[in-house]
């Protein structure tokens, strides 16, 4: 049952809204992974970021695609949880570290899906910045690729859903939406150096649309 439901939600609401709605724009779309494991990072400015990147995949990979997404917000209330958990399929990681002694790894559930062969969606600024506005790349993207030097990981620049549903707005505004897909990248042995080649990279596409 909850897999039907997340198809026609994805089918129905989802890939319209971004594909008719936004006249969704894909840039380089030749370069999109066709299985997992594979990671995509992208910049974030709305919450239409993580549906954007559904849409720019083939619908039979919908059963392996994870947005990876803060357990603080989407865990607000029981309601909310549940459609996040079982519909969009999020990965609830911990934005917070207490640094106690043996704390499990925050990025447990990521390390598993990429076992099972899934793609994740990883919003590396870590939070939505300013619309059209790009924050500096934290080192989490590195620390999950670490150990997984065979992974594939494809650095994506969205423009203009910071317009179309920017931070703390309810209505949606119609807006063009252009998505620019980078060549993928993989881990290169050191964790500053890698944050920096994602960062450089998601840089790079951004300044394609100009």
């Amino acid at each position: 049952m909850k897999t039907t439901l997340r198809f026609l939600f994805f089918l129905l609401l989802v890939r319209p809204i971004t594909l008719v709605i936004l006249g969704l724009n894909i840039r380089h779309k030749e370069r999109l992974p066709t299985q997992g494991p594979a990671i995509l990072v992208a910049n974030h400015n709305s919450h239409l970021d993580t549906l954007v990147l559904f849409s720019i995949l083939p619908l039979r990979l919908l059963p392996k695609i994870r947005p990876v997404a803060a357990m603080d917000y989407f865990f607000r209330n029981s309601i909310l949880a549940w459609f996040s958990l079982h519909i969009i399929g999020i990965i609830p990681i911990r934005r917070k570290k207490t640094g106690a002694e043996g704390e499990e790894d925050p990025l447990k559930l990521c390390h598993e899906a990429l076992d099972r062969g899934e793609i994740l969606l990883y919003f590396p600024e870590g939070t939505r910045g300013e619309p059209e506005q790009m924050n500096r790349v934290r080192s989490g993207i590195a620390r999950l690729c670490e150990s997984r030097p065979e992974l594939p990981v494809f650095p994506i620049f969205m423009h203009g859903l910071g317009k179309a549903l920017p931070k703390g707005e309810i209505l949606l505004v119609p807006f063009f939406c252009d998505v620019f897909v980078g060549e993928p990248v993989h881990w290169n042995g050191e964790v500053e150096s890698f944050r920096a080649l994602v960062e450089d990279r998601m840089i790079a596409l951004s300044k394609e649309e100009k």
